[in-house]
């Protein structure tokens, strides 16, 4: 039957894109979710209170969790950061992973692991709040353009182009910080950190210095979210489809968010492959004053710009987008959100639960 020219427009996403949002694709407990005029709600352990799905609350708590999962995890792998960069700047003093560790101990003493941690946090948690909370964002908007079954069908463009979108916003956010970063851990003796260094590179460079790497920074973050969640999503949906023996809706929260980690991972290692040359840019742009891409690729070379320091980027960047899916997916459980990803239903079911 065909519905009334009054009834209220209906979301698309939910239908096809989220398996844990109808309880009549997914079998989900009733007491956990309802379905009030046409809108999913989802109960919160937290507040004891129904979070409706793609309302501005939702995305305020996928911003959070984005801030949560970017900072946080940025910051930890400092060290990490820090003699990667020094690698891809000063390949001949930092020959190796072990020996650029040794170097920065010897030279800066276990403080020194730690340089330019609060730019780190403070770019990368307003990253973050912009990756996950406008991904969550372009990723229903373009599946309403396109209807429920070209969305169904196109599932992964879907993926890929909410991801560029939000990551073309995030960068904006993140490019002062990380040029302040990056020069702060670079050159010794030019800042202590973002206090004193934040100033003293516009004094050198001006404001629109802050951004003299954006475009190298597009060209590094947007292939690296575009991998990151179109992988993350394909990865997960497949471990549901052939590697767990029951449905998502029937898999324990540890067990749903230990799927989350793995997928963040194996997404992770491929991010890291796919940016490494921009990533290389960025770090050489930022760290000498007036420098162009072509300086950079002259200087590091072609074969340089896609191996200097790639082992080392391989395993941080795997440890950290795994950690920052199963922190994003950790929050989303305690308000009361379903996990990412998952097995999707056909568009006829999808059609189906709608009529």
């Amino acid at each position: 039957m065909a519905p009334s020219q009054n009834s209220p427009p209906k979301s698309l996403l939910p239908n096809y894109l989220y398996s844990s949002s109808f309880s009549s694709l997914t079998n989900v407990d009733s007491k956990s979710t309802a379905k009030v005029n046409d809108q999913i709600l989802i109960a919160s352990p937290m507040e004891g209170r129904k979070i409706e799905m793609y309302s501005p609350e939702f995305y305020g708590a996928c911003t959070v969790g984005g801030i949560l999962s970017c900072g946080l995890t940025h910051m930890a792998v400092t060290p990490l950061d820090l003699v990667k960069c020094n690698m891809q700047i000063d390949p001949a003093k930092y020959k190796s992973i072990s020996s650029g560790f040794g170097v920065l101990l010897k030279e800066q003493g276990v403080r020194g692991f730690f340089r330019g941690w609060v730019p780190t946090l403070l770019g990368y948690s307003a990253q973050g709040a912009c990756k996950f909370g406008f991904y969550e964002f372009f990723k229903k908007y373009y599946s309403d353009i396109a209807g429920p079954e070209y969305a169904a069908k196109y599932k992964t463009l879907i993926y890929l182009a909410g991801s560029a979108s939000a990551e073309l916003i995030a960068d904006v956010a993140l490019c002062p910080m990380e040029a302040v970063k990056v020069r702060v851990q670079t050159q010794p003796g030019f800042a202590r950190g973002l206090s004193d260094g934040l100033p003293k590179f516009v004094r050198s460079e001006g404001t629109l210095g802050l951004y003299k790497g954006l475009v190298p920074l597009w060209g590094r973050q947007i292939p690296y979210t575009m991998m990151k969640f179109a992988s993350f999503e394909t990865i997960v949906e497949m471990i549901y489809k052939h590697a767990i023996p029951r449905p998502k809706s029937e898999c324990s929260k540890s067990l749903q968010l230990g799927v989350s980690f793995a997928g963040g991972y194996v997404a992770g290692v491929l991010c890291a492959i796919v940016s490494h040359p921009a990533d290389n840019l960025v770090s050489f742009l930022n760290n000498a004053k007036g420098a162009t891409v072509g300086d950079a690729v002259k200087k590091i070379g072609v074969v340089g710009l896609f191996t200097r320091g790639l082992p080392l980027r391989i395993v941080m960047i795997g440890t950290l987008t795994g950690a920052q899916w199963g922190i994003y997916d950790a929050f989303k459980v305690f308000v009361g959100l379903p996990t990412t990803g998952g097995v999707t239903p056909t568009p006829a079911a999808a059609e189906v639960a709608k009529a």
